[in-house]
């Protein structure tokens, strides 16, 4: 090999070392060593750990049985599962459509003041996660706010507000919240990229006769589709890896148990459960559950995105 050829490897393995390195220890070695924790009986207390197969995933799936509604006796995991496709169900439908509306609505200047409104819905991203969670928390308490709100409404002064404590019910708190704070981060998405859209496109389409719904329908959705699918991959991938809101939201006890998710179900199992040597093997199957499914519902959304003909692919 050639002096010059060296300097060039050396050169070219000196930029990617430090990249790689990086990449080595704070992704792939723990998605590895997640991988190994879920396949084995691990027991931090004692360090040794032998090979489990898939049973960690078996018994994952149908532990805890009954520990929300005992008269149903649903699974753990399939209750946060239900929940975590409420909360993505949510996310796709009710966040990225709003955040839509609310961008074209600014863009083609049908309200005035665009600026404030734009800032006032995008305010929710400037706060913590942590903070909005406990506001919301206060909101919803049984005798708080909403409930005083409900009492002055209907006249009746005993009237509570309790969604928060029944489990068929506890979503639609959570759901406002989520719709609240990231709403606005896709109606920046959306702004952007229809700023980048000619205008002349919709000038045409009003002197055709088009009205402002066709122009929508018809041009701002075409155009935008990839954007649509961008923010569909953003939205799944944030609702099954969303924890601190809801965390924050429902206090320990029934209302955090009813609306639970895949993260918080995984949090619980690894470090609430001090006396379940099996409960670092039980978290890494969890989480990597929740990957699995972050896939397959990508890999869905992409079908959708090849139907629909969008070239972008994730």
């Amino acid at each position: 090999m050639k002096a010059s050829d060296k300097r060039d490897l050396w050169t070219f393995i000196g930029f990617i070392a430090p990249g790689l390195l990086i990449y080595l220890f704070i992704i792939a070695y723990p998605i590895c060593y997640s991988v190994f924790l879920s396949l084995t009986d691990y027991n931090p207390n004692i360090g040794n750990a032998h090979f489990m197969g898939l049973k960690n995933y078996a018994t994952v799936l149908t532990m805890n049985k009954g520990i929300v509604d005992p008269t149903q006796n649903i699974p753990e995991f399939v209750y946060a599962f239900k929940n975590n496709m409420i909360v993505v169900l949510v996310s796709v439908f009710g966040q990225i459509p709003i955040g839509f509306i609310l961008a074209f609505i600014l863009y083609r200047k049908q309200v005035k003041a665009t600026t404030f409104f734009q800032g006032m819905v995008f305010l929710p991203n400037f706060l913590s996660t942590i903070v909005i969670g406990i506001m919301w928390r206060l909101l919803f308490m049984i005798d708080g706010p909403v409930a005083r709100i409900m009492q002055a409404w209907t006249g009746d002064p005993t009237r509570q507000f309790s969604l928060m404590l029944e489990p068929g019910k506890c979503m639609i708190p959570i759901s406002i919240a989520l719709i609240w704070m990231y709403t606005g981060f896709y109606m920046i998405i959306f702004l952007a990229n229809l700023q980048k859209i000619n205008e002349s496109m919709f000038e045409a389409a009003k002197i055709d006769g088009a009205s402002e719904f066709q122009i929508f329908y018809k041009i701002t959705i075409p155009l935008l589709a990839g954007s649509i699918l961008t923010s569909c991959i953003l939205a799944i991938a944030g609702s099954l890896k969303g924890f601190a809101l809801i965390f924050a939201l429902a206090p320990e006890g029934k209302q955090r148990i009813n609306t639970e998710v895949l993260p918080i179900f995984m949090y619980r199992t690894s470090f609430n459960n001090a006396g379940d040597p099996m409960r670092y093997a039980y978290g890494a199957t969890i989480s990597n559950i929740v990957v699995l499914i972050s896939v397959c519902l990508i890999c869905f959304s992409n079908w959708v995105g090849k139907q629909l003909g969008t070239d972008e692919e994730y």
